[in-house]
C-alpha cells in the first residue's frame, strides 16, 4: 500500500523564515574538510589520496584488442572496437568470452570510442579526434535495440561540433582539447566528457539525443589531471563515474556525486587511482553502483612492455556505500525499515510506502538545525508531502511515536 502525505501550501507560508535556514559546505563525512553542520553540498569537499586494486580480472579475446567502451545491458556486457570494426560484441560477464557479435550494417567506424543506452536505443560515439583535432564529421549513432538484435539495424545519426572550437587548423597527434571518448545519456540529452590532451582537464557538453546537426553546448570544465576515456551514469543515485589515465599511464576512476540535476561538477568530485599501472583503461560499467567492470586496450611498447586487453572488476563500496545509504532513505537507527520514503532525492513531494497496519502514523520532518518544519498524520492521499517551497539540503523524516523510524531525505 502507498501512503501519501498531503500538506497544504498555507502551512509552508506560515512557518517562520528562520526554520528554513541551511548551511552550505562539505556534506561528505569521508572528506578531510567535512562540515558536520552543513546541510547543503556546495561542492567544496577535498579528499585524501585513494587507491583501489582489482578484485579479479581476465584477458579478453584477440578480437577485442582495441576495445573502447563498455556497457551492461541485460545480463551481459557489450563493447566495440575503435578501429574499422563495425561489430558490437556481447560478452560473458564472468570470463569476457564473446557470446555473439552484431554488425551495425550500413555504418562506418571512423573512431568508435564509447557505447551507452537508454530504454530503446544504443548509442555509439564516433567522435575520436586525437589524430588532427579537426574532424568535421563528429557523430553519435543511435541504434534501435531490437533492430540490431534481429540483424537489420535501424540507425539514426546525431552530428555535432563543439560550440567553442573556433579554429579548425590541424593539430599534432594527441595535441588537442577537442578529443572525446566518454558520454552519458539521460532522458532527453547526451552529455559529453572530453579528453583534453593539452590541459589534462575535461569539459562537459550537452546535446539533444534526437537525430540532427547541433552545436554541442559547453556547460563546464573541470581539472581531472588526466585523460577521460569512459563514463557510466546512475540517474537514481546522482552519480557519474568516469575512467581514464594520466599522461604517465596511471589509470584512475573519477567520482562525481551528490550534484544538482545535470550540473555534474557541482557536487563531490573524487579521484581514485587504479592499482594496475600502464593499463589504458577505456571502458566502465556497473550493475549496482558499487562494483564496476573496467576494460583496457592491448598495449605494446616493443618487447619491453606488453599489457593484454583485459576485463577487470573493482569494488568502490568503501567510497560510495555511505552516500548510497544517505540518498536511499536508509534508517538512521539500525532497526528494520518499515517505511519507504520516495523519491529520493525529492524535488516537489515525498510519498511513503508501508503496510496497512502502519497507516495514520505520526510523522515529522526536521531540518539539520533541529527545527521541525512539518508534522502531522500520514494520510492515504496523493500527491504527498509538499517540499516544493523548501531549500535544497538534508532533512530527517521521523515516523512513529516513541521509537520513531528516522530517514534521511535529500531535497534537490
Amino acid at each position: 500500500m502507498k501512503i501519501s502525505l498531503l500538506i497544504f501550501p498555507v502551512i509552508i507560508c506560515s512557518l517562520p523564515a528562520g526554520i528554513y535556514s541551511q548551511t552550505r559546505g562539505c556534506t561528505d563525512p569521508l572528506a578531510i574538510n567535512y562540515n558536520k553542520s552543513a546541510t547543503i553540498n556546495d561542492g567544496s569537499c577535498v579528499y585524501d589520496p585513494a587507491e583501489v586494486s582489482p578484485l579479479s580480472g581476465t584477458n579478453l579475446p584477440g578480437e577485442l584488442k582495441e576495445t573502447s567502451g563498455l556497457l551492461r545491458w541485460g545480463d551481459y556486457l557489450w563493447t566495440q572496437n575503435d578501429n574499422t570494426d563495425i561489430n558490437i560484441y556481447k560478452l560473458d560477464t564472468l570470463n569476457g568470452r564473446i557470446i555473439n557479435s552484431f554488425p551495425v550494417t550500413g555504418a562506418i567506424n571512423s573512431d568508435w570510442e564509447e557505447i551507452s543506452k537508454d530504454d530503446t536505443h544504443l548509442y555509439i560515439g564516433d567522435f575520436g579526434n586525437n589524430g588532427t583535432g579537426n574532424r568535421t564529421d563528429l557523430r553519435i549513432l543511435k541504434i534501435e535495440k531490437n533492430s540490431l538484435l534481429t540483424g537489420n539495424p535501424s540507425i539514426e545519426t546525431i552530428y555535432f561540433s563543439y560550440s567553442d572550437q573556433t579554429g579548425m587548423d590541424p593539430s599534432g597527434v594527441n595535441y588537442t582539447d577537442f578529443d572525446c571518448e566518454a558520454f552519458i545519456v539521460t532522458n532527453d540529452s547526451i552529455y559529453l566528457f572530453t579528453k583534453q590532451w593539452i590541459s589534462n582537464k575535461t569539459s562537459l557538453y550537452s546535446l539533444p539525443k534526437s537525430p540532427g546537426t547541433y552545436k554541442a553546448k559547453l556547460k563546464a570544465t573541470h581539472n581531472v589531471e588526466g585523460l577521460i576515456t569512459g563514463a557510466v551514469f546512475l540517474d537514481s543515485k546522482d552519480l557519474v563515474v568516469l575512467c581514464g589515465y594520466s599522461s604517465s599511464w596511471v589509470p584512475f576512476i573519477y567520482l562525481l556525486y551528490d550534484f544538482n540535476e545535470t550540473d555534474f561538477f557541482s557536487g563531490n568530485k573524487r579521484k581514485i587511482t587504479l592499482n594496475c599501472p600502464y593499463h589504458q583503461v577505456e571502458g566502465i560499467s556497473t550493475v549496482n553502483g558499487l562494483k564496476y567492470y573496467i576494460s583496457n586496450e592491448y598495449v605494446s611498447v616493443g618487447s619491453l612492455l606488453i599489457i593484454p586487453n583485459k576485463l577487470q572488476i573493482i569494488d568502490l563500496s568503501k567510497w560510495l556505500k555511505k552516500y548510497f545509504n544517505t540518498i536511499t532513505g536508509t534508517p538512521e537507527d539500525n532497526t528494520d525499515s518499515r517505511y519507504k520514503p520516495y523519491p529520493i532525492p525529492a524535488r516537489d513531494y515525498i510519498s511513503v510506502k508501508c503496510n496497512d497496519s502502519l497507516r495514520y502514523s505520526k510523522y515529522s520532518l526536521t531540518d539539520m538545525t533541529g527545527h521541525t518544519v512539518k508534522s502531522g498524520i500520514l494520510p492515504d492521499e496523493i500527491p504527498g508531502i509538499s517540499v516544493a517551497g523548501m531549500p535544497s539540503g538534508i532533512y530527517i523524516l521521523k515516523i512513529g511515536d516513541k521509537k520513531a523510524d528516522r530517514y534521511k531525505i535529500v531535497k534537490n
